[in-house]
């Protein structure tokens, strides 16, 4: 049996194609988006970008007519990192990585989860392989699950609210490729899930969500979670996650 389901195609996207490549947007929450709107140096000179840390090479904050807007531009990692750099293999306009996640984020904002919305995504191929960028609107007052970690502001109701988060997920069937600390944004009011380069919906299994978990954990230990050692960590910490976890899993 095929273990992966296709997400639904959006509604109200809108194509615009133009010398420099294809760029695909939500026409609710802009009518028109074009080229410049990927360009850093049009952003600049109009004192409408500023940066912040994380990610590979900060990430880009733009101040757009859609509201104030997270800019990624898509680069490899690892060792791959120095032979690609930006560049990924062409396969099909539908499986480049901006085109999937715009898509993937459209349907999880349907779902109603907590996601940033998705304004626009574009590719610009060359030959065998392309590049590619993505928009999304920025979520106010929100700083990383990494970021309250090394402020001492992980305790056992904030890891249950993590558990929670990642269920509302996993029982949608979303697996999140690079389920980490930085990835998840806390907010006074809520959580929320960022970042699903390479996601996907998947058919229901106790097996990936549970290495989703492990990745999630791994991610707290490298980050320090477990200065106190690991039974400390697994009794203070991990239990009410789970516990949030499996709740709302069942809900």
């Amino acid at each position: 049996m095929n273990q992966n389901r296709a997400a639904p195609a959006p509604m109200h996207e809108q194509l615009h194609q133009d010398a420099e490549g294809v760029i695909l947007f939500d026409a609710d929450l802009s009518p028109q988006v074009d080229g410049a709107w990927f360009d850093l140096d049009y952003w600049r000179e109009r004192a409408a970008l500023s940066t912040l840390g994380g990610g590979r090479g900060g990430i880009a904050v733009i101040a757009t007519p859609a509201g104030e807007c997270v800019l990624r531009h898509y680069r490899r990692g690892g060792m791959v990192a120095a032979l690609m750099g930006d560049r990924y293999l062409w396969t099909g306009a539908d499986r480049t990585r901006s085109v999937a996640e715009f898509r993937l984020l459209q349907a999880m904002g349907k779902l109603g989860l907590p996601v940033p919305h998705v304004v626009a995504a574009r590719y610009q191929r060359a030959g065998l392989y392309y590049r590619a960028d993505l928009i999304t609107r920025r979520i106010a007052e929100t700083g990383t699950l990494a970021e309250c970690l090394a402020e001492g502001r992980l305790d056992a109701e904030l890891a249950q609210e993590v558990g929670a988060l990642v269920a509302r997920f996993h029982r949608e069937g979303i697996w999140h490729a690079d389920l980490n600390a930085h990835n998840v944004l806390v907010a006074p009011a809520a959580l929320y899930l960022i970042d699903f380069d390479r996601g996907r919906i998947r058919a229901p299994g106790a097996g990936w969500r549970m290495a989703n978990l492990q990745r999630l954990r791994r991610s707290l230990f490298k980050l320090g979670a477990a200065a106190d050692g690991e039974e400390a960590f697994d009794q203070k910490i991990w239990p009410p996650l789970m516990y949030g976890y499996e709740r709302t899993l069942s809900a």
